[in-house]
């Protein structure tokens, strides 16, 4: 386990990181399924990636509960490392959380776990951040919905391999629903709620 004094240190120009990671997380957003780079952080604690990191210094804060998988929470570094440098408090429950960090993406509880906000506080739902192997090589996802025109092909290695068809839930539940962030080393790909599959493909 590292002590305070050994915990990797975050980005050296933390205001300039956090601006530049969050236009990338929100041309994500704005463009689902479109493919953005993240000046990720060179020192991130395992088993966070370096772009999982540099979000998570950007989105949250003390403020934001946050639910994290096996593997993250039974790091010896990464709970610390979340507190020392965000604030925010780890919940148990994943119904409670704001944000949900999956560093093992076949091991994704049911979507159902996850809060879906409210009709008349939809933004009151759990953003979903899940790492993947990859958001270039893989299956080819055909999606559909605002922010793309016409469709939008997405080929990407994810766990749980029907991520998309438990996202449909998100179908019926408008407003409210589950948003999902997707990374791999320095790429990040949303999928917010409107977000639609199409076909998938091998």
């Amino acid at each position: 386990m590292s002590t305070i004094a050994e915990m990797p240190s975050g980005p050296g120009d933390k205001v300039l990181s956090a601006q530049s990671t969050f236009r990338s997380v929100m041309n994500a957003m704005a463009r689902p399924a479109s493919v953005q780079r993240i000046a990720a952080l060179a020192d991130a604690p395992a088993p966070m990636t370096p772009a999982m990191a540099a979000i998570a210094l950007t989105l949250f804060d003390h403020d934001t509960p946050l639910w994290l998988d096996a593997q993250i929470a039974e790091s010896p570094d990464v709970p610390r490392w979340l507190k020392f440098h965000t604030g925010a408090p780890v919940v148990h429950d994943c119904g409670m959380a704001a944000f949900a960090l999956i560093a093992d993406g076949g091991r994704l509880p049911a979507l159902e776990n996850f809060a879906f906000g409210s009709v008349d506080y939809p933004d009151r739902s759990t953003t979903v951040i899940v790492q993947a192997e990859s958001l270039n090589a893989g299956c080819a996802y055909e999606l559909r919905g605002p922010g793309i025109k016409g469709t939008a092909t997405l080929q990407a290695t994810i766990k749980p391999a029907d991520l998309f068809e438990q996202l449909r839930i998100n179908e019926v539940l408008f407003p409210r629903g589950i948003d999902t962030i997707l990374v791999a080393d320095d790429a990040v790909v949303a999928i917010p709620r409107t977000t639609r599959l199409i076909t998938k493909g091998s």
